[in-house]
């Protein structure tokens, strides 16, 4: 660890999605360090405790003018990123997602005074790149924010790569994977699973924000595909609504199989009541949920996209199949559910990996040592 403590900004998406998951285990973590940390955002992150040493919470008021078609949240962020800065001496401002946190910070900078100006990191999580970065009236200001910053990470090797491909950025980017810190534990597993009301059958859990890319049909259609002869459910752990989503239940014959819990907080209790996960996405920078799967000994059938390689380790921690392929997740998932012997081994092998390469203990200290590098430099002009 640096030889001395940050007073850091975090902005996020405060909803539940990876990026601010990650962003409110970070602040938590460097607050459990020594840091100072100051999140600014138009509300609490989702996961971030209601009162905890040396962490801060700055709400950003967001004006509905009648001049203005839709609200302004960039500039009102961007002058509450420069006031809190300047009222509490940050010395950076660690944006997650580029738009508009990136650009906001960029604008703030500059609105400082000089000599104490924070310095700017960008974490890229996605789609704030692989998505937004093919748009025309996004893609040239995302890459100017990436270029004025002061640094940026991205949370896989695949999302650097795209990162440069898309954007045309020459420029380093540092991988600094997501980590994951299980809560200790507040219900049993027979406690959750009695609750759910799945006795002793194998239990499937997937866990997003349902968004298009997560390919919540292709999940259902890999349960229907693999449930004759077998007896399971699949348990949702949506962090969204799942309403549009019960027709094609229904149709498949999987309503009565499916069991759906929404905006849950004790996710590691739901998630180590389960015997495997199943993620269908057609893209993932990193994937979350596999992780907090793999931190609790659950291995987990995939989409080989993006950067889930680069997490799952395929025929050792979990198994891969190719994007969109039901088939092959369909028959990926019925060679671990008719197989508890190997379900047990790779949850073992995928606990071991995510603790070696995974953890806060892993992957804070490259945070800390990069804000020690990015301080110890000089600003990176504004033109």
């Amino acid at each position: 660890m640096p030889g001395r403590s940050f007073r850091v900004g975090i902005t996020c998406y405060p909803s539940v999605g990876g990026s601010g998951i990650l962003a409110s285990a970070l602040g938590e973590e460097l607050a459990r360090r020594g840091h100072d940390v100051h999140f600014i955002s138009y509300d609490r992150p989702f996961r971030l405790p209601a009162a905890a040493p040396r962490i801060h919470f700055h709400p950003v008021e967001i004006n509905d003018y009648e001049l203005f078609k839709y609200p302004d949240y960039t500039l009102p962020l961007s002058v509450k990123m420069a006031e809190v800065a300047r009222d509490h001496a940050l010395d950076l401002l660690h944006v997650h997602y580029a738009v508009p946190h990136a650009t906001a910070a960029i604008l703030a900078r500059a609105m400082s005074r000089s000599g104490q100006e924070p310095r700017v990191v960008t974490t890229l999580h996605g789609t704030d790149t692989t998505l937004l970065g093919r748009d025309a009236g996004y893609g040239p200001a995302i890459s100017h924010a990436l270029t004025r910053s002061d640094a940026v990470t991205a949370v896989s090797g695949w999302l650097r790569d795209e990162t440069v491909r898309l954007l045309k950025v020459r420029r380093p980017i540092d991988v600094i994977p997501n980590f994951f810190t299980p809560r200790p534990p507040g219900r049993s597993r027979a406690e959750i699973r009695a609750e759910l009301g799945v006795g002793e059958a194998p239990l499937v859990v997937h866990v997003s924000n349902l968004r298009p890319v997560k390919r919540i049909d292709l999940l259902l259609e890999t349960i229907a595909r693999t449930l004759p002869g077998r007896d399971f459910r699949l348990l949702v752990l949506a962090g969204g609504d799942f309403r549009p989503f019960v027709a094609q239940a229904e149709r498949l014959g999987v309503a009565n199989r499916v069991v759906v819990r929404e905006n849950v907080f004790e996710v590691e209790d739901y998630v180590a009541a389960a015997d495997v996960g199943l993620f269908t996405s057609d893209s993932e920078s990193f994937c979350l949920g596999i992780l907090e799967a793999m931190f609790l000994g659950v291995p987990s059938v995939s989409t080989g996209v993006g950067g889930v390689p680069e997490v799952v380790e395929d025929g050792r921690t979990g198994l891969l199949a190719a994007a969109g392929d039901g088939a092959g997740l369909s028959a990926a998932l019925a060679a671990l559910l008719d197989d508890p012997a190997r379900r047990l081994e790779m949850g073992k092998a995928a606990r071991h990996r995510a603790r070696a390469c995974f953890s806060a203990e892993a992957v804070v200290p490259c945070y800390e040592e990069l804000y020690a590098r990015v301080i110890a430099a000089p600003p990176t002009p504004a033109s």
